[in-house]
């Protein structure tokens, strides 16, 4: 059976229930900051409690989601009681806590790092290991990968809220007022460098199994060049504060040459590669196999086969060398405790769903984020991202030839291909594909989405790097990937095209198009939909006043006595 191995229980050992008591802890079990962080074994549960706080409870706080819903080449969908999806769609606040559980399950985990920061270096763990050199590496990874998951908490709160409380140490105070943006980004870029500097440089796939979904030196790597992109596009573009360099805490800078260096020691080094097919990326291209049966006829014909997500596994080929930081998924279960029972599952594949069609491969779902017509019609019929990513309605050889219009919302006959809800025919009846895959015994439809979500895989590299040394050799390894499309001459426009093509769905095109100065020009579009049956308009809407960020919880307002002030159009 498929596990999440970092959910364990410890993840409790921090009790947060707002930014003004993020420090508060409690013995639990006679675990506390003097007693803990002694051995091997308390770094892996502290560690897991570090990942826990990467899911969120309330469905808007998903990152993915979230980012997917706010971007124009995605709808708000569903059905005509989904006001929240469609509210976030159109920047609007479906209701005053909205984002508040990625405020607080952010701190819950930046809380946990700062602990495993500063007690680590204390700790003598030589008894634990045969050598010197092996318990120095591990203390490290561990030191290294609690600093990644601070900035990476860091960087999910600032592109969503903005400037942030900035609490980097045990004792820091617990009322700290917002940071700017800059030194948000100043202490991201920090604790990356001081994460690639400490981490072993392990190539992939030395790392053990064991190890995956986990962050190490090579994911830094590659944060380092979103982290740069997103802050100098953002505030170039949209704070209309030109710069050229990401800041550090000590007040020095990283330029375009130093994170590229990074970028490209990440392509020499850490044994990361494009898989062969596009589509091989995607669990809809083990469904053909797993089934028995010709359910996917185009995938029986191009020789699909899924690389699986579990780093290199004899179960699906040569394995997955492409993905490089997830966020991992397994089983729910509705009688789990404070209303927990769905948040393990993937629930972007179960929202995204088709809306009252249950099919095969494709199963059902909730009918959010619909595709807009203008990606499939503008997209290269020679490129095989196009129906690697986009799933069409009323089409046979895609498994979805019996599809019934439905009752949904914004509905363009276009859904999410990657994420979505999968299953096949077990024995007269369609159950999960994950379900079978792991032997599971709760069919259930909502829980049955075990899919990773990929934060990073190593296209994502290739095309960063491109774009930040301005050369075409990376861009032009991925579109030969996609269908041996001819090479391009460098140009940022051709880097966008690139990366909308090949992260579509993904949520990084809205944070793409923000940075980039496009995100006004990008929301002019009107086009035909159905909505629950009747023939309607649809409009893309943004309000440039946000700034593209989303308002500061209520709740945290007031807890701060109203230090914090509120975003602006908000």
């Amino acid at each position: 059976m498929k596990k999440i191995k970092y959910l364990i229980a410890i993840s409790a050992i921090f009790a947060v229930s707002s930014c003004s008591d993020v420090l508060d802890t409690e013995n639990l079990g006679e675990k506390s900051l003097e007693s803990y962080y002694k051995t091997p074994t308390d770094i892996d549960e502290a560690m897991a409690g570090v990942y826990n706080a990467i899911y969120t409870n309330g469905i808007f706080s998903e990152e993915q989601i979230s980012a997917n819903l706010m971007d124009n080449m995605m709808l708000g969908g569903g059905g005509p009681d989904d006001k929240g999806a469609k509210w976030v769609d159109n920047f609007e606040d479906p209701n005053e806590d909205t984002f508040r559980d990625l405020w607080v399950q952010s701190y819950n985990g930046i809380a946990r790092a700062n602990a495993i920061i500063e007690k680590v270096p204390l700790a003598d763990f030589k008894p634990y290991f045969k050598t010197i050199e092996e318990a120095t590496q591990y203390k490290n990874q561990a030191i290294g990968e609690a600093l990644f998951m601070r900035a990476f908490f860091y960087f999910r709160m600032v592109k969503f809220f903005g400037g942030v409380p900035l609490i980097v140490r045990v004792d820091d105070p617990k009322t700290a007022d917002r940071a700017t943006i800059t030194e948000v980004y100043a202490q991201i870029a920090s604790d990356l460098k001081l994460a690639i500097e400490t981490m072993p440089a392990t190539p992939f796939p030395s790392i053990p199994t064991s190890r995956y979904g986990h962050a190490n030196k090579w994911v830094a790597e590659a944060y380092m060049g979103r982290v740069f992109l997103y802050y100098t596009g953002y505030m170039t573009n949209i704070e209309k504060q030109a710069t050229t360099e990401l800041p550090l805490v000590d007040g020095g800078k990283l330029n375009a040459t130093q994170v590229g260096a990074y970028l490209s020691d990440c392509i020499s080094k850490s044994g990361h590669k494009l898989a062969t097919d596009f589509r091989n990326l995607w669990p809809y291209s083990y469904v053909n196999i797993a089934a028995g049966k010709t359910v996917l006829p185009w995938a029986e014909t191009e020789k699909l086969s899924w690389v699986g997500q579990d780093g290199v596994s004899p179960t699906f080929g040569t394995g997955n060398y492409e993905t490089m930081f997830v966020q991992r998924f397994s089983f729910g279960d509705w009688n789990w405790s404070n209303g927990t029972g769905n948040i393990y599952t993937n629930r972007y594949c179960l929202f995204n769903g088709l809306r009252g069609n249950s099919l095969a491969p494709f199963g059902e779902g909730w009918g959010w984020c619909t595709v807009n017509p203008k990606l499939f019609s503008g997209w290269d019929d020679a490129d095989t991202r196009k129906r690697g990513s986009v799933l069409e309605v009323g089409k046979p050889e895609q498994g979805t030839g019996s599809y019934a219009a439905s009752k949904g919302d914004h509905e363009t006959g276009l859904f999410d291909k990657k994420y979505t809800s999968l299953q096949y025919d077990k024995g007269g009846s369609n159950v999960g594909m994950f379900v079978q895959i792991y032997n599971w015994s709760n069919p259930d439809m909502q829980l049955m989405h075990a899919q990773d979500f990929i934060y990073m895989r190593y296209a994502d590299v290739l095309l960063m790097h491109s774009e930040i040394t301005q050369t075409a050799d990376g861009m032009n390894e991925v579109r030969r990937r996609a269908g041996n499309l001819p090479p391009k001459a460098y140009s940022l426009e051709n880097i966008k095209e690139e990366r909308l093509h090949e992260f579509a769905f993904e949520g990084l095109h809205w944070f793409d198009i923000l940075r980039w100065g496009d995100v006004e020009a990008s929301f002019n579009d009107t086009f035909q939909v159905n909505n629950s049956g009747t023939s309607a308009n649809y409009t893309a809407k943004y309000r440039p006043e946000t700034k593209g960020l989303v308002s500061i919880p209520e709740t945290e307002i007031r807890l701060s006595n109203n230090m914090y002030k509120q975003n602006p159009g908000w």
